[in-house]
């Protein structure tokens, strides 16, 4: 999964979540990505800071300065909240089981009825589903099923 800084051709700016860069430019040359703000596909990719996540233990250096983010709500409220939210999605939507990836292709293609829908899929099959254009979210277990 890698992150991009996008701008449209009205300089509104953000942020898109995509399997690969490859998967980012085969969904912009199809119109699938467009702009949250005024619905533009005229899109450009922005320099970005990377992001490298490893396994080893956090080193003593500086982290790498930051080009133009916008700063982010971090405090215990922000992050309960947003739990809350992502909890009342997954008790909402209609559970699919393990039918997952084709209810949302068949959702995604116009094939049924658009709904929230929640299920299970494997690594492939979100990488698959991502990769089509599919946005698919993890979603946390309901709070009476948390040990």
């Amino acid at each position: 999964m890698i992150v991009l800084d996008l701008c449209c051709d009205r300089d509104h700016r953000f942020e898109g979540w995509f399997a690969s860069a490859s998967a980012f430019e085969d969904q912009q040359a199809r119109n699938l990505v467009s702009c949250p703000v005024c619905a533009s596909t005229a899109l450009r990719r922005l320099p970005s800071a990377p992001y490298v996540h490893t396994r080893s233990p956090a080193s003593t250096s500086p982290p790498p300065a930051q080009t133009e983010m916008p700063a982010t709500p971090s405090s215990p409220a922000v992050a309960a909240e947003l739990m809350q939210l992502l909890r009342h999605m997954s008790r909402t939507a209609e559970n699919v089981g393990e039918r997952l990836p084709e209810e949302a292709r068949r959702i995604h293609y116009g094939e049924t009825e658009a709904r929230d829908i929640r299920g299970q899929a494997s690594a492939e099959e979100l990488e698959a589903l991502l990769d089509e254009g599919i946005m698919v979210l993890p979603l946390p277990p309901p709070e009476d099923d948390l040990h």
